[in-house]
């Protein structure tokens, strides 16, 4: 999956978000048919949506382009994927998974509407919001190659909360064991790390503190509500030049180590050795990739 650095939801029936949504320059763009659209407004929101992909997708070729649509237990995901699924899809944000045969039970709705409607290569970016799936969390992240990303859960008011009952405080330690099963997952399977909302839309101080420990926690990106969020988690997710050269000296420093016959080195004062190299060449393959396609 691209690195996505933010991924911000739209109302399915409101087009002229999802304009102001391309416009923030988000990396991914969420239509959704879930809890932001009315019941009774469904049937119309999804021939709405599959007319706001094309659209997004004519002005933009490289943005992501995801629906959310409604979960396999109403009945509706079938009627909602027959709308939407289109060439100009990237992939769907399931929502309300509980273990790996509900993703095998998405899986087969793709496959068959990507045969049907002409599109392919749909990838599925995961939602951890009920209490099975945090429990089932590593078989989830296994159970499929369309499962390119997984979403470390935050919410003041959302499913997460409720099926806890946690209370969330502004630095949102009453999640870290809830994010930290995420991430493990993601990295055992080589999945897209995201982590969940910040729902207070004029904090962006408290946003970027946000976005700054979920970074420190290994996330690489995270999940928005607000265009004016976009700006705030791309600085935060989008490793600076001072960073880039930093680990590329430190590469290069344990190389020339290496080279004269030394498995440690001395580097700005601190110790370093072949282990530190390789996590550095990590980073910065990470790195680069999401300053190229950022």
């Amino acid at each position: 999956m691209h690195p996505y650095r933010s991924i911000l939801f739209v109302p399915a029936h409101k087009p002229e978000w999802a304009r102001k949504a391309l416009a923030s320059g988000a990396d991914c763009i969420v239509v959704d048919l879930e809890d932001s659209v009315p019941s009774g407004l469904k049937e119309g929101a999804r021939q709405t949506a599959r007319q706001t992909l094309e659209d997004l997708r004519k002005e933009s070729p490289d943005v992501g382009l995801f629906v959310r649509p409604n979960a396999l237990d109403t009945r509706m995901s079938g009627t909602d994927l027959e709308a939407v699924v289109c060439p100009a899809l990237t992939g769907l944000f399931t929502p309300k998974i509980r273990n790996a045969t509900d993703v095998v039970r998405w899986e087969t709705l793709i496959d068959w509407f990507e045969a049907r409607n002409g599109a392919e290569g749909l990838e599925m970016i995961v939602p951890v919001e009920m209490v099975d799936a945090i429990t089932n969390a590593f078989e989830i992240a296994g159970a499929s190659p369309r499962v390119g990303a997984m979403i470390g859960p935050t919410s003041q008011h959302a499913d997460i909360a409720k099926a806890v009952g946690y209370r969330q405080s502004r630095e949102g330690s009453e999640t870290l064991y809830l994010r930290s099963r995420i991430l493990l997952a993601c990295r055992q399977y080589g999945l897209h790390a995201l982590t969940g909302l910040w729902e207070d839309l004029g904090d962006l101080e408290g946003l970027r503190e946000f976005a700054d420990y979920g970074l420190q926690l290994g996330f690489r990106g995270q999940i928005l509500i607000h265009p004016s969020h976009v700006p705030v988690v791309h600085e935060v997710y989008t490793p600076s030049d001072e960073e880039v050269a930093h680990h590329e000296e430190l590469v290069a420093t344990v190389e020339k180590a290496v080279a004269e016959g030394h498995g440690a080195v001395r580097f700005r004062g601190t110790h370093v050795d072949i282990a530190h190299m390789e996590k550095a060449k990590d980073w910065l393959e990470h790195a680069r990739r999401v300053r190229r396609e950022g």
